[in-house]
């Protein structure tokens, strides 16, 4: 099944226009609400609402009078209310079409104005032989990132090795100090903790989430879950050593329920995604892409903090397959 296939590239999204539906204010955390948590009084999510007299988001919506006697408190999707089936497939298709969108925008790679091994020869780090070494060994293997050889073979410290990638990405390096696997694993999926190697490290004053990765930043991934959670992204570098085991750790604890599918068209996996959300009707739901993979998020109550309960979110991760 062709999920994963991510370019490391930077992609490019309009965040300030809001989806259909969705109030324009940018989808920050304010006193530690996420999309999932934004909450009217009784409790519930902003954008969940009574179905009698309320104003359905599709705007091509013709049921006129008719929808005066729907009684429905739900679906949500991206803040908006939808009065039946056919409005909520029409709010699914309209997400769907603005994150196929900026699928086509350009993509560059990220070049570094001086290599890591110049970079550190100019910081005095390393020596002239050192780099040489490491240089040599990489050739030779065929392979290999010239930072792990300078600490395997030439016995370069891995910390100076760390502090000259962050100097390269313009990122702080990032401590593991009090990490918390477990109570970090509804942030997003365990897919793409695993695939994009991303690691949440900790949510600060309830808007801020550290975002670890182990030798270069994903840009594209740090959005997708901006977007998705309403914290604000910080990403930087961990130390090898540090960051694989957590890494591990983070794999092995428990994530929110997801379900993977696959459609031929955008048609196809615009009905599918609209079924399932119908049939769910949660509180609240929201779709972003993050690389070639569409992530939609539903949330079945309100979230209290700034980290919704596994149990309070389902995904759904979604390809679409070449015809």
């Amino acid at each position: 099944m062709p999920i994963l296939t991510a370019s490391r590239g930077i992609e490019a999204y309009d965040v300030r226009k809001p989806p259909p539906g969705q109030r324009t204010e940018a989808p920050r955390a304010e006193s530690g609400s996420g999309p999932g948590q934004r909450s009217r009084p009784g409790g519930a999510p902003e954008g969940a609402r009574s179905g009698i007299f309320a104003s359905c988001a599709n705007r091509g919506c013709n049921s006129g009078w008719l929808k005066l006697w729907r009684s429905r408190s739900g679906p949500v999707f991206e803040g908006g209310w939808s009065c039946s089936a056919a409005c909520t497939e029409a709010q699914v298709e309209a997400g769907l079409s603005r994150e196929m969108d900026a699928r086509g925008a350009a993509e560059e790679s990220h070049r570094h104005r001086i290599p890591l091994g110049l970079a550190m020869l100019e910081q005095g780090w390393i020596t002239g032989a050192q780099l040489r070494g490491a240089i040599e060994a990489q050739r030779a293997a065929g392979g290999g990132r010239l930072g792990q050889w300078l600490v395997r073979q030439q016995g370069v410290s891995e910390q100076l090795v760390t502090r000259a990638l962050g100097l390269q990405w313009s990122c702080p390096v990032l401590g593991m100090e009090l990490h918390d696997a477990e109570a970090l694993t509804a942030l997003l999926p365990r897919l793409f903790v695993d695939a994009f190697g991303a690691l949440p490290l900790r949510v600060a004053a309830g808007k801020i989430l550290y975002m670890g990765f182990e030798a270069r930043l994903d840009p594209v991934v740090a959005l997708a879950v901006e977007r998705m959670t309403g914290l604000r992204v910080e990403s930087g570098l961990v130390q090898e050593s540090l960051f694989r085991p957590a890494h591990l750790r983070m794999l092995n604890a428990k994530f929110p329920a997801v379900e993977l599918i696959e459609a031929c068209s955008e048609q196809a996996l615009a009905q599918a995604l609209s079924r399932r959300v119908e049939q769910v009707r949660p509180q609240e739901s929201r779709l972003v892409r993050m690389h070639d993979c569409l992530w939609l998020r539903m949330w079945m109550r309100p979230q209290k903090g700034p980290v919704p309960e596994v149990a309070s979110v389902q995904d759904l991760i979604c390809s679409l397959r070449p015809h």
